[in-house]
């Protein structure tokens, strides 16, 4: 009896760590640059930290290494949270010219507008991957209508979702997040708004001297723009007051999430990111 019962726990032991391996396997991103597709879906509600996130982006997308990234950009991706918008129009225009979308002022269409890009995209062997800036309410819509045009889609195979805020999955429509959660791909990474938790953080504490770095006049307008308007309405009319930019800092911690989905995972922190996607 005694050797049976050495003998349970040893399958069980070794079932234990092939689980593990499996989670871990899965928890790898295999993002394919050459057939997939990365969604950026900014909230932009009410923290101003979208916008240095789509600056951010917008810098490493002018990477050589990044420049056939295939990539939609989606803002006013926002769910149940109150406070006004942040109007992200005049930098989303200049990061991206026409290769963005507002969900802000045309919900609907914005969802049509993902999902047929998405149908052509896995009709041609391609993923999504969904840098989740915000809350899951456009995923779950744009992704609910993709299974009920192809129900024989393996959703959890094609779609997959990055998310690294607490407060961002409690401001989603419940219903949504659970569909989110159990019908895609969900992958929960640490906060990208603290340094030293296996993820970017990208929430400065102070001024970064991201100006000597970028030696590009559109990226720098780009940025330019992205701090002027985050000032222009951080913390104003009840919106959230970010603090660190407040005090002359930066914060795309959101772009921690693109970070895990193109494997940047070992960029540490703000600095060293504008020394990464140095431009010579």
């Amino acid at each position: 009896m005694k050797n049976l019962f050495q003998y349970k726990n040893a399958l069980l032991g070794m079932l234990f760590i092939l689980l593990l391996n499996f989670t871990t396997l899965a928890q790898k991103p295999k993002f394919d640059i050459s057939n997939d597709l990365l969604l950026l879906q900014l909230d932009c509600k009410t923290d101003i930290d979208d916008l240095h996130t789509a600056a951010g982006f917008a810098t490493l997308i002018n990477h050589p290494d990044y420049k056939d990234l295939n990539y939609i950009a989606v803002a006013g991706t926002y769910g149940i949270q109150k406070g006004l918008y942040v109007p992200p129009n005049e930098l989303m225009q200049i990061a991206f010219n026409e290769n963005w979308i507002d969900a802000d002022k045309e919900w609907k269409t914005s969802v049509d507008k993902v999902l047929n890009k998405a149908l052509k995209i896995i009709d041609n062997g391609g993923s999504i991957w969904v840098a989740e800036a915000g809350q899951s309410d456009f995923t779950s819509d744009w992704v609910s209508k993709l299974s009920e045009k192809h129900p024989t889609f393996n959703i959890k195979e094609k779609v997959h979702v990055v998310q690294h805020s607490d407060w961002n999955e409690s401001v989603t429509e419940p219903v949504k997040l659970i569909y989110t959660k159990t019908v895609i791909d969900y992958h929960k990474i640490a906060d990208g708004n603290a340094v030293g938790n296996g993820t970017p953080g990208f929430k400065s504490e102070g001024k970064v001297d991201w100006e000597s770095k970028l030696n590009d006049e559109h990226l720098t307008k780009v940025w330019a723009t992205a701090i002027r308007l985050g000032n222009q309405y951080n913390g104003k009319d009840g919106r959230y007051l970010n603090e660190s930019v407040a005090e002359g800092g930066l914060d795309f911690s959101d772009l921690s999430e693109v970070c895990y989905i193109l494997n940047l995972m070992d960029i540490k922190d703000a600095d060293e990111f504008f020394t990464y996607f140095k431009v010579d």
